[in-house]
Formats: C-alpha cells, structure tokens, sequence
C-alpha cells in the first residue's frame, strides 16, 4: 500500500515493529481517555473559510525562537527511534533537515545529541529530563547541547514518575544489540520530581531559550513567564502520563489568552492532518510537534519515511490554508475557528 496520510503511515508500521515496541510507541496511559482526546477534539473544531482572498498558493514559512523554519510543524521528541530505524535519530535529523525544519532532540535517543548535530542541518530543540539525584547529569547536557550548536532546551515538566501504560504491562521492550542510551547511559534513571525552584536553578545554567514541555494550565503558564520560561509547549506527554487530561487542542485557548504573546507557545499531541495544524495555529500556536508519526515513517521506510511524513503534513496545510482563505501564517487567527 502506497501511504498517503499519516493514518496509513500508522496502519503500515504496526507490523513492521516488534509487538513491544509497537505497545510502547503507541499506547496512552490508563484506559487511554486522553490519547482518544487528543484527536477527536480536532474533529470537532469547525473551519470558517473565507471567500475571494485571491491566493492560489500558501507560504508556510515562519520563525520559532528566532530561527526560521519552512514550515510550522516541527519534530517531537521521542526516545529509543533506533526501535523503528537502524539510524534512529540520526534518519529523523536527515527528514527534517531535508524539509527545512527543526528537530528536538530527546535526553532518551540512541543516538548521542552530538551524533544528532552532525547530520542536522536545519535547527536543533534539545529536550531534557531531569532525573533524581542527577542534577550534575543535567548541567552536562546542557553543556553539550549548547557546545553541538542546539538553539535552546525544552524541559519536561510532567513526569515526576512515569505514569502507567495498562496496553504495555507485560510486554517490556529491549533495546537492540548494541544500542543503548548515550545521552545518559542508565535507562532504568527516574525521574525527578521538579518544582518552581528548580526552573530558576535550570535558567541559571544557560543562556539558551528555556522551553517548558507540559504545560495545560493558564496557571502554570504563568508561573513559567514568572521563572523565566522563554516559550511552553503545550502537552500532556502523548497522553502517556495522567490519563483523562484535557486534549492539547482544547488546553491551548486559555493558555494562550493567559500569555497574551509573552512567550511563544507550541502543542503537541493528536496532529495528524494538515487541517489539524492549522486549528493549532489559529488557537494561539506558533507551531506544533509531532512525534508517533515520524516513527511510523522511520519503521516503514528510514530516514524517507520520516520525510514522507512531514512533506504530507506540509502539503496538506498548505492547500487547507489557500481553501481557508489564508495565504500566509500572520493570516491565520482565531476567526477561522468555531469550537
């Protein structure tokens, strides 16, 4: 089957991946009331199109933290890629590259953020985890990623421990020979249980953007503005942490209204059409990441998957935004949505 949207990406990965793998990539926490969310608040979002703007074509350029990007879809983090590819990582790095837009790199890759950076040639996000009683650790990854030339450090703020994958109990992955971690060595780390205080403690360490990744509260938005958050990234981790959490899609309108363009603000999590997209863009985002289907396009097809997969997303937007009757990114504002 020749995929043609990221569903079909999905349905053809399923059987190229080992079963374990396939639970981990794919499952949500709980009885999954979250990971259904996620998408299904898209499909209830109207579009208002308008009529007569005279645009046959869209350009989807834009600029996050700075660094332009071709388009507002950019790479999630995920860990251990090297499950769905040999190249892991490194083949996510060549995808987005190829496309001109930005990756975020994860603490948890197969591949080293050094090894990430040297295939990169579009921009680089590094996500961190802190991890309990590994605060050196931390202070060395940052080190790194500034020294590899990544343009700024996401946190994750939404794991103090792993929440619970009813679908993987009982079906642990292992890595593959020779592949480990190299970020951090020890994949059996936990989690840190974070506070405020501890964001002033990571703004200290770097002059790099401070991106906070979890956030679903106007509250805790504003906290992030007040600890010196530099942009939020709207996220309940892929639904993979407290199962019946808002959908991204419906945490972005308060949070948006709450920053009020103090900072700049991405969400991840149910993305799928292009359509998709630019309901995101509409409600208050910048851009949006997405993580599963780049590894459904790494299991079917490597590093050309992984392309395939954003020039689809790319493509869909792009014709979305010219039958909206929005030519431009700056064109698209909360007037082309009915919730």
């Amino acid at each position: 089957m020749e995929p043609h949207t990221l569903f079909d990406y999905e349905a053809l990965a399923e059987p190229r991946l080992d079963r374990p793998a396939w639970l981990f990539y794919s499952g949500g926490a709980g009885h999954e009331v979250t990971l259904r969310a996620n998408r299904d608040a898209f499909d209830r979002i109207r579009l208002l199109p308008r009529m007569l703007q005279g645009a046959k074509a869209a350009d989807l350029r834009t600029r996050v933290l700075g660094a332009e990007v071709s388009m507002p879809i950019l790479v999630a983090p995920t860990a251990f890629q090297g499950l769905a590819c040999p190249d892991g990582e490194c083949a996510t790095a060549s995808a987005a590259s190829a496309v001109g837009t930005l990756m975020v790199a994860a603490t948890e890759a197969t591949r080293s953020l050094e090894e990430i950076a040297a295939v990169a040639t579009a921009p680089l996000w590094f996500q961190l985890y802190v991890y309990d009683n590994q605060r050196a650790l931390a202070e060395s990854l940052v080190r790194r990623a500034e020294d590899a030339g990544y343009r700024a450090i996401a946190v994750t703020v939404d794991a103090p421990r792993w929440g619970r994958k009813d679908r993987s109990i009982g079906h642990d992955f292992d890595l593959l020979p020779g592949m480990g971690t190299p970020n951090v060595g020890d994949i059996d780390l936990e989690p840190a249980a974070l506070s405020w205080r501890d964001m002033d403690w990571l703004r200290s360490l770097t002059s790099l953007p401070l991106l906070l990744k979890g956030i679903l509260t106007p509250q805790d938005a504003l906290l992030a503005l007040a600890h010196g958050a530099d942009g939020i990234i709207v996220s309940n981790h892929g639904a993979r942490q407290l199962d019946t959490v808002p959908a991204t899609i419906e945490a972005l309108p308060a949070i948006a209204e709450a920053i009020a363009g103090r900072c700049e603000l991405y969400l991840d999590g149910g993305v799928r059409r292009g359509i998709d997209v630019m309901k995101a863009l509409a409600l208050g985002a910048r851009a949006v990441l997405i993580g599963r289907p780049i590894l459904w396009g790494l299991a079917v097809n490597g590093p050309d998957g992984a392309r395939h997969v954003l020039e689809l997303l790319r493509d869909e937007l792009e014709l979305a935004m010219v039958l909206a009757g929005r030519p431009t990114i700056a064109s698209i504002d909360a007037s082309l949505v009915r919730l």
